[in-house]
């Protein structure tokens, strides 16, 4: 019998991106598989195991059927670990939060719009206690590594707490406002290496707000370049809607970080 601690995949309303990104961290850090013990992966193999110590969860729960198999892996588990942005924050399926769900289904599923149950977006932890996340869309394999070593250390993952804008110095990127573009990483939390802004692509907040974000002073940065405050801020709902509408519901005037 192995003593590895066992790990186990589970996948709700996703992509599996971030599934795959572990996969390529796999291929990466082989020494990870000498350390633990896969009993689910539906992306890597087909055995199909029930007796794990870490679970780790994408996507977000969308539907009421949803909730009764991610409360069974609580149960289960030692550890629940959220992956990627759709677990951690709600991510992109939160969009049609702001929508009439019957008219979103018959959009997408026409004269079959009744098959399909639905209901209003929202991460893994609004429905389960979660022990950590890893953050992004997808998840960087590194910090997957990281987190997986820490796990098995008996040790609590840590995330960044500083915004990306910190990362883009280190990088000695030119400030995409000075570009006459609009970017969240003032106020969204670093340890993506910023990507997008290294590519020229705005930070769109797939890794959730920084602790206590200042939406003040993100308002004065674009007042200073000219730019609208509502086009930056529009932005903050392509992944965080669901913390943006939780605002909204308890009369804060700036979103709260995800917990």
């Amino acid at each position: 019998m192995s003593a590895k601690p066992k790990i186990a995949f589970y996948e709700f309303t996703s992509c599996e991106g971030c599934q795959l990104t572990v996969v390529d961290s796999l291929q990466l850090y082989p020494e990870l598989l000498e350390a633990v013990d896969i009993v689910r992966f539906r992306e890597a193999m087909s055995e199909m195991g029930d007796d794990y110590a870490i679970a780790f969860i994408e996507g977000s729960c969308s539907r009421p059927s949803d909730e009764a198999p991610i409360k069974a892996i609580r149960e289960k588990a030692a550890l629940v670990v959220a992956l990627g942005a759709c677990a951690h924050l709600g991510g992109i399926n939160t969009i049609r939060n702001r929508h009439d769900l019957g008219e979103v289904r018959r959009f997408v599923y026409g004269d079959k719009a009744e098959w399909y149950d639905t209901y209003p977006a929202r991460p893994i932890s609004a429905v389960i206690k979660v022990d950590a996340a890893i953050p992004g869309c997808p998840i960087d394999r590194h910090e997957f590594v990281r987190t997986v070593k820490r796990l098995l250390q008996g040790r609590a993952p840590e995330l960044p707490d500083h915004p990306l804008c910190v990362e883009c110095k280190l990088k000695e990127n030119v400030c995409l406002y000075l570009r006459g573009t609009t970017c969240l990483g003032p106020i969204v939390r670093a340890g993506c290496d910023a990507i997008c802004p290294t590519y020229g692509d705005s930070c769109e907040g797939c890794r959730g707000l920084v602790p206590n974000p200042n939406i003040e002073h993100l308002k004065e940065v674009l007042t200073e370049h000219g730019l609208s405050v509502d086009q930056t801020l529009a932005k903050m709902t392509q992944f965080l809607t669901y913390q943006v509408m939780e605002m909204e519901a308890a009369g804060h005037g700036d979103p709260q970080p995800a917990h």
